[in-house]
């Protein structure tokens, strides 16, 4: 997820380490903050791969600054990391929320819905945070509100997020 939102935002336009942590830290939100010990291995590892470029400008106060870029085959690997989205890159909300961010970088309508539809294929199967034995349990079927709670809030993003699937494969389809 994180080299993913790298490559993302630098398909953009370059930035510097710091403002790309930043842009990161807002769409991955309080749940997954990321540290300068967790950004920049994985910049490194980005450079290493020939996926980044490096330039050094000088800084605004006294030290050097890195502006990062992407480079050729970064923009290839964003596009074949999306195409390829399966797994919990569709499975867990955050993995997902990044996948749909860049997105857009997927040209071909095709390719952007079949995307789409792995995550609609997902969403379909039934599922719950509680379960009796193997079987999902429903919110009506809970007596605990916060639980009923969790479940309901799921149903209603999902139901939402359904929605906005269904319009936007139709929409895709149409091109």
């Amino acid at each position: 997820m994180l080299e993913l939102a790298i490559l993302g935002y630098l398909y953009d336009q370059p930035l510097h380490g710091y403002e790309l942590r930043r842009r990161v830290a807002q769409l991955t939100g309080h749940v997954r903050p990321i540290s300068d010990g967790t950004l920049y291995p994985a910049i490194k590892r980005l450079e290493q791969a020939g996926w980044l470029g490096r330039q050094t400008e000088p800084g605004t106060r006294a030290a050097p600054r890195h502006v990062l870029t992407l480079t050729e085959p970064g923009r290839a690997e964003l596009r074949r990391r999306l195409r390829e989205a399966e797994g919990t890159a569709l499975t867990d909300e955050n993995h997902w929320f990044t996948v749909l961010a860049f997105l857009r970088h997927l040209t071909a309508p095709a390719e952007q819905a079949a995307v789409l539809r792995r995550r609609l294929a997902f969403l379909s199967e039934p599922s719950s945070f509680f379960h009796q034995g193997e079987r999902p349990l429903g919110a009506e079927e809970l007596d605990d509100p916060f639980r009923r709670g969790v479940l309901l809030i799921a149903r209603a993003t999902s139901e939402t997020e359904l929605a906005w699937l269904a319009d936007t494969l139709e929409s895709l389809d149409a091109r």
